[in-house]
């Protein structure tokens, strides 16, 4: 019997009170309908529709240049595929900061053509007008706090943030801000792992890290990069299940190849 079939749906009230009782939640994102359908069925607790798929779906360098309308198709393709995991997708750089109004057209915009439970922002204070009009209009809202790839020129490196004192102050008031806002749960990317854990500490909501250390809620990986399927990105946080890679270039250069000496299709192949 299969996981979906067995368990109820997961939800943001579900997420806390799996905090209360101190089991782990774990985040996994998906982009397409038949990876979704695995993920799900596998009892993923969270799948994030991340706008990682700029990178791993389209091929840019980073996550700005994906659209709205990219996100859109992305998230809805998910959603055809989940029974119980929550789908929360990423808002696009571009689509809530420095205008409230715009963000709420955005997240609206998502769950209406998605269908999808939830979206993610990253930032903290400076966007803390979006996050509490989205949040007005009944719209779910996880935040994202650390290292926050839309602002890759700001920072100018993919390091480790909040090494230094005063980063990690900011992010703590900063995730504070957002759970007071009405936030159900925040990621937190690249930080200290002692820093990680002094948040998931000071909020009642989840914190899910991805190299934020052991003492958050729980862990989110990229799914193209814990499948090895993507071989380019080897961070220190980053545990990879499979090898994807290889199994799948295998799998290619022997079909090429048995096309190649008319091996395939054979007798028991044909019509």
């Amino acid at each position: 019997m299969s996981v979906e079939s067995t368990v109820r749906a997961v939800t943001t009230y579900r997420l806390t009170e799996m905090k209360q009782r101190g089991e782990k939640i774990s985040m996994l994102t998906s982009y397409d309908y038949s990876m979704a359908r695995i993920v799900d069925a596998a009892g993923v607790d969270v799948i994030l529709v991340g706008d990682s798929a700029a990178n791993v779906m389209a091929g840019y360098e980073t996550t700005l240049p994906i659209t709205l309308e990219m996100m859109i198709y992305h998230a809805r393709s998910v959603v055809r595929a989940v029974r119980r995991a929550l789908v929360v997708v990423d808002l696009p750089f571009g689509t809530y900061q420095g205008n409230s109004k715009v963000a709420l057209d955005s997240a609206v915009r998502i769950m209406k053509e998605t269908e999808a439970d939830a979206v993610k922002l990253e930032g903290g204070e400076e966007i803390l007008e979006s996050v509490q009009r989205i949040l007005s209009a009944g719209i779910p809202v996880m935040g994202h706090l650390g290292l926050t790839p839309q602002s890759i020129h700001k920072f100018g490196t993919y390091n480790v943030r909040a090494k230094e004192e005063a980063e990690a102050e900011k992010l703590v008031r900063d995730a504070h801000l957002l759970e007071e806002a009405g936030c159900f749960g925040i990621v937190l990317e690249k930080i200290p792992a002692v820093l990680g854990a002094r948040v998931a500490s000071e909020l009642r909501i989840p914190v899910i890290g991805i190299g934020a250390g052991g003492g958050v809620d729980g862990q989110v990986l990229v799914i193209h990069d814990m499948l090895g399927i993507n071989k380019g990105f080897s961070p220190r946080f980053l545990r990879r299940y499979a090898d994807l890679h290889e199994v799948m270039t295998g799998a290619v250069t022997a079909y090429v190849g048995d096309v190649k000496s008319g091996d395939f299709p054979n007798e028991a192949e044909q019509y």
